[in-house]
């Protein structure tokens, strides 16, 4: 008796042979077949999270203001052979995050993935917090995805599939670099994914956030015009260095996909050990 027959798989084995890497590997992580609306798509995490689930199957739809960065990150992911479309919106508002649902949901259909990467870091001292900056901070950082989700999960949850997968921060668990506005802004995004997955879970959908450490991009730029700072801000990591937004592509691929169908309601931390400290 060989190998495969004593495993139980082969010819005479009673069964089909495993599938190989390659398949098992498709049925944990594809989306084929999938639609996916990222927000703040044009840049940054939500630009490099968009690439992640256009390679990984799915039509892509990516949300934000600047239409030349939207058009150019959409003809790089068609280029790429995937589908790809671009709504142009202000999410500062509420009748722009209405409008841009429906755009959105135009492209490719009603969307299974909804990612959350949009957001404003504006940090005023305390002292110097208005109400103009903490209204807009809560209007684009917490409002519209709250929104968002109120638009797109119920419909989800009657197909019995869905992912909500919100970007949140550091400032969401600890204050430092003067969190102000934006840590309330963000901690409020934690807790919508746990009431969204309390809502939904039971029918398919999941939520949840990922939590950045100090990630080099667009909206950290203050930090990386500061060497010093983003050099002693690396150094609280257990890896030794900051993020990159590529860091994010296989947590929201996980998240996104068939093998994250148990995992909801939680604040995933992609940060280099930072938050361990």
């Amino acid at each position: 008796m060989d190998d495969a027959t004593r495993a139980g798989g082969g010819e005479d084995g009673g069964g089909p042979p495993p599938a190989g890497p390659a398949a098992y590997l498709s049925e944990l992580f594809s989306l084929e077949g999938r639609v996916a609306v990222v927000t703040g798509g044009s840049s940054g995490i939500g630009r490099a999270i968009a690439a992640a689930l256009a390679r990984s199957g799915a039509s892509v739809v990516i949300v934000a203001r600047r239409e030349a960065a939207l058009a150019a990150t959409a003809a790089r992911l068609r280029e790429l052979g995937r589908r790809a479309a671009w709504v142009s919106a202000d999410l500062a508002t509420r009748d722009g995050v209405r409008a841009a649902a429906e755009d959105a949901a135009a492209a490719f259909g009603e969307p299974d993935i909804l990612v959350n990467a949009a957001g404003i870091n504006l940090r005023p001292p305390m002292d110097d917090l208005g109400e103009d900056v903490w209204d807009a901070t809560m209007a684009v950082n917490l409002d519209a995805p709250f929104l968002l989700g109120q638009r797109f999960a119920p419909g989800m949850a009657a197909r019995g599939h869905g992912r909500l997968i919100h970007i949140a921060s550091q400032q969401a668990f600890r204050a430092f670099v003067t969190s102000g506005a934006y840590g309330v802004s963000k901690a409020g995004l934690v807790a919508l994914a746990r009431s969204q997955a309390e809502a939904w879970s039971g029918r398919g959908v999941t939520a949840n956030t990922l939590v950045p450490g100090v990630v080099l991009t667009p909206l950290n730029a203050r930090i990386s015009a500061d060497p010093a700072r983003a050099d002693a801000l690396a150094a609280r990591t257990m890896t030794g260095r900051n993020g990159l937004a590529e860091d994010f592509a296989g947590a929201a691929v996980f998240l996104a996909g068939p093998s994250s169908a148990y995992v909801t309601g939680q604040a995933i931390f992609v940060d280099g050990g930072f938050s361990v400290h």
